[in-house]
């Protein structure tokens, strides 16, 4: 077994192409079988079921993941320890992020100051809902992400509030409200959202057994705004994830308020790679100076 072959395995977990994996690590496909095939034989079992040109994780597969991910990450410390006794600070850093919240408005604060800091360490960052964003967490494939609070299966550091607010035609009815309360959705015209609110926007009309008439589904917050300006419909959204309101729209608050707490997370803070580290004590320390607007 070598670190070579667990990273095509990562990579092609994570993509599900042999073709695109191939692409990304700079190898042919047939590259990628044969390594593939190597760990499959000398672990005795299969690891990904393939159909048509996609591959999928077989059940074991996906344990074995976590564990491939854990061994990458380890190397990628090891060699990062390396680096810190001659004096240079370097490696990679793959942090997760869930859209525009901490896309937004926490990660180029904090990077900015970081990469200042630590110009040679690379940071890869991938975005995905929060839900998706504790699976990568749990399966070793990023070391840090942004998360939704409570999240008992990670250490986590807490950063900043966040409350999911109305968002609503500035001549609608509703808007002359300075709060909403979960019954006022009840057969509007609504947009529901697929990014990672929805089930906390769920849980908020559900308590009220509001069923709001839902007319789109949307994942982009700028188609969202077009519907609402046009006074098609009104929707629920993250404050943090939302700009400044445009002409024709406007934001209240809901009663009771829905409140969000963001941090920043890791499988276990005590065994992250120096890159990791440094990050971590960075937004620890200049969490009460972030500009959240």
């Amino acid at each position: 077994m070598t670190f070579a072959q667990l990273e095509i395995f990562s990579v092609l977990a994570k993509l599900g192409s042999f073709s695109r994996a191939a692409s990304v690590l700079g190898i042919t496909q047939s590259g990628v079988s044969h390594a593939i095939r190597q760990l499959e034989t000398e672990l005795g079992v299969s690891l990904l079921q393939r159909e048509a040109g996609a591959s999928t994780l077989t059940e074991v597969g996906s344990r074995l993941l976590a564990r491939a991910n854990d061994m990458l990450q380890q190397k990628e410390a090891l060699q990062q320890e390396a680096h810190l006794e001659r004096g240079i600070a370097r490696g990679t850093l793959r942090i997760a992020s869930f859209g525009a919240t901490s896309s937004l408005r926490l990660l180029p604060q904090l990077m900015a100051h970081y990469q200042a800091a630590h110009p040679l360490v690379e940071v890869q960052i991938e975005e995905a809902v929060d839900s998706v964003v504790v699976q990568w967490l749990l399966e070793r494939r990023v070391e840090l992400g942004f998360v939704v609070l409570p999240e008992e299966r990670l250490d986590t550091l807490p950063l900043v509030a966040d409350e999911l607010v109305a968002v609503l035609p500035a001549a609608h009815p509703l808007a002359a409200q300075a709060s909403l309360q979960a019954r006022d959705f009840h057969g509007q015209p609504f947009i529901r959202t697929s990014a990672g609110s929805g089930p906390h926007i769920d849980q908020f009309l559900a308590s009220a057994g509001a069923v709001p008439h839902t007319r789109f589904k949307l994942e982009q917050l700028s188609s969202m705004m077009g519907f609402v300006a046009q006074g098609d419909a009104i929707t629920i959204a993250a404050r943090l994830a939302l700009p400044e309101p445009p002409a024709g729209v406007v934001y209240r608050s809901l009663k009771p308020r829905r409140r969000r707490d963001i941090a920043l997370a890791a499988l276990r803070f005590d065994k992250l790679s120096p890159a990791a580290q440094a990050f971590v004590e960075m937004a620890r320390k200049r969490r009460k100076l972030l500009e959240l607007g």
